[in-house]
């Protein structure tokens, strides 16, 4: 059985190794677990879905080679890169600077779910590790004796998403529940918006340190 030209088989093997990365802990980790125990399970999704619509964007750019040009222009790659990394440090300044500096019990303002997504989805197209991702594990899958090399991408892509979108939903789920939980606690008030900034810190320098090739 084929579909677009991939074997059952093929796309199994491709599930299975985008399953293992997905429960890697990463950046994206980070990013969704951060937002959902500070702001809620709903700040999570609004993130989840941001962040997926970025790869969406990362799946497109791939299978129209335009990810393998940006790879193949060092200076196009690391200005793509510090721009990332000053946006989560501009991210991580203003959730910071809303308290200000202050230890006062103090909840995170409410962030429009656009808003959330809006930051989820530039954090995820200006993070070039995603089309790294896709360059180096579609060449493994993708046979262009077989069929159109595009649409065999994109297949490939779905399934990435999907999966992706299956484990991360699920430690979106989960951490809400414990953010409800942690709600509830005077303490966890004074550290919310300092475990945001700082996730939104770490997560800059991990960008700003990644290279070029793996």
């Amino acid at each position: 059985m084929t579909l677009l030209g991939l074997g059952a088989e093929q796309m199994a093997l491709f599930a299975f190794a985008v399953l293992l990365l997905a429960l890697t802990p990463g950046p994206v980790w980070i990013y969704l677990i951060s937002r959902t125990l500070t702001q809620g399970r709903r700040a999570g999704y609004f993130s989840l879905i941001g962040v997926m619509a970025g790869v969406l964007v990362h799946l497109f750019a791939a299978a129209l080679g335009l990810s393998a040009l940006l790879l193949a222009v060092p200076a196009a790659f690391d200005a793509i890169k510090l721009a990332g990394a000053a946006y989560l440090l501009w991210l991580a300044w203003s959730t910071l600077r809303g308290g200000g500096f202050s230890f006062t019990p103090q909840p995170l303002d409410p962030v429009p779910d656009r808003v959330l997504f809006r930051q989820s989805l530039t954090a995820s197209v200006i993070n070039p590790k995603v089309a790294m991702f896709y360059l180096s594990l579609f060449p493994q899958f993708v046979d262009p004796g077989s069929g159109s090399v595009l649409l065999q991408s994109l297949v490939l892509g779905v399934v990435h998403i999907s999966v992706s979108t299956l484990v991360d939903g699920t430690l979106v789920t989960v951490a809400g529940a414990l953010s409800a939980w942690l709600a509830a606690r005077p303490g966890w008030l004074r550290m919310q918006r300092w475990v945001l900034g700082a996730a939104f810190g770490v997560l800059a320098v991990w960008l700003a340190l990644t290279p070029r090739q793996h």
